[in-house]
């Protein structure tokens, strides 16, 4: 994941604000950014894109294949949120975040899920020792694809036919990656492929079959298998089990939504789409939250902690622990709670205790 770090580097780092209150969690991104050069002594040049939902309105425009060419001019990707209450579901995030995932091959989206403060978590006796996860989702096949047809469309004999695609080389290359990550985490040495084997039997043979085949090459890691659905149940009874978890495009979107509630809720929960050979984009998995547009009351912890997660991956790990760390001791000695309007300061505010705690 970490690419190699460069002497006398200046960064170059794209910066997407997005829609509702993407903007005003990545200012406070950029604000941890800020402290953070000149604590660690690194440079950086940030462009800011106007990539969303006013754009589109303005234009008719998502994202553009020259966009995507300019993208690829960066070291890394900020991103806030996309979605826009006037915009149809459906076309911002068809148009721009799967268009940049797909066009960049970020094919591994990587959440880490881990609890700073068990006050916050909504799981009786469970402290931040029980969870500390990682799950591995493949970015670029399955279901999102987009493969698909419809049949007799708007009669009594419509049929709407959704394609898994899933090919050997996309599948094993996320399973290595996940090998790897599990090694280099070097925690509990565990990988756990998530699929559901015993109904969806082409793609998830495919997906054992490569996972037990590639596993041969990692003797040190131990490796277990769990359909999706006793992976929500285990998520909530017994965390703990789980040290890295490898699974596809579909599920990964599903079991992570659950993953960010038991480590306290969409506001501390961040995640990267990983090209390792290219362009990554780190972001806040929460989405826009218009209705709190405005209001100075969303938490930009996930934002904050997506910059860490960046920087990481550019090779500033020093600052990229330091704001985790700082992002762990605001949770545990400032805020009330990681829900939007209830934390016990503003957005502005929380940005400033982690500036102040690096």
């Amino acid at each position: 994941m970490l690419s190699p770090k460069k002497e006398n580097k200046k960064y170059k780092i794209a910066v997407i604000p997005g829609d509702g209150t993407g903007p005003e969690v990545v200012q406070q991104a950029l604000k941890v950014l800020e402290a953070a050069s000149k604590k660690f002594g690194f440079d950086y040049v940030k462009t800011v894109f106007d990539f969303g939902g006013e754009r589109y309105l303005k234009t008719g425009n998502t994202l553009e294949d020259k966009d995507i060419e300019e993208l690829k001019k960066f070291d890394a990707i900020l991103l806030g949120a996309i979605g826009h209450p006037q915009v149809k579901p459906g076309i911002l995030e068809t148009g721009i975040l799967l268009k940049l995932r797909f066009s960049l091959d970020q094919y591994i989206n990587l959440r880490p899920v881990r609890l700073y403060n068990e006050e916050f978590c909504p799981l009786k006796d469970k402290k931040p020792q029980d969870i500390d996860f990682v799950v591995v989702r493949e970015n670029s096949e399955g279901l999102y694809k987009g493969m698909g047809e419809f049949k007799n469309k708007g009669t009594p004999d419509e049929i709407a036919i959704q394609i898994s695609y899933n090919t050997r080389k996309g599948v094993e290359r996320c399973i290595r990656f996940a090998f790897e990550f599990c090694r280099k985490r070097n925690k509990k040495k565990k990988l756990t492929l998530c699929g559901k084997t015993n109904v969806l039997t082409y793609a998830w043979d495919l997906w054992e079959r490569t996972f037990y085949e590639v596993a041969k090459e990692y003797p040190d890691i131990t490796t277990d298998y769990a359909h999706v659905d006793a992976t929500t149940m285990w998520f909530v009874k017994n965390p703990e089990w789980f040290d890295v978890i490898v699974t596809d495009n579909m599920f990964g979107d599903i079991i992570t939504d659950l993953g960010a509630m038991i480590q306290g809720g969409m506001g501390i929960a961040a995640g990267g789409n990983i090209n390792p050979q290219g362009v990554s984009m780190f972001e806040p998995i929460g989405g826009s939250a218009p209705k709190y547009t405005g209001q100075h009351v969303i938490n930009p912890l996930a934002a904050i902690c997506a910059l860490g997660m960046l920087l990481e991956n550019i090779g500033e790990k020093q600052a990229a622990q330091a704001i985790e760390q700082s992002v762990i001791t605001v949770c545990r000695t400032k805020l009330k709670s990681l829900a939007a309007g209830k934390m016990g300061y503003s957005t502005e505010e929380v940005g400033d205790l982690v500036v102040n705690n690096l």
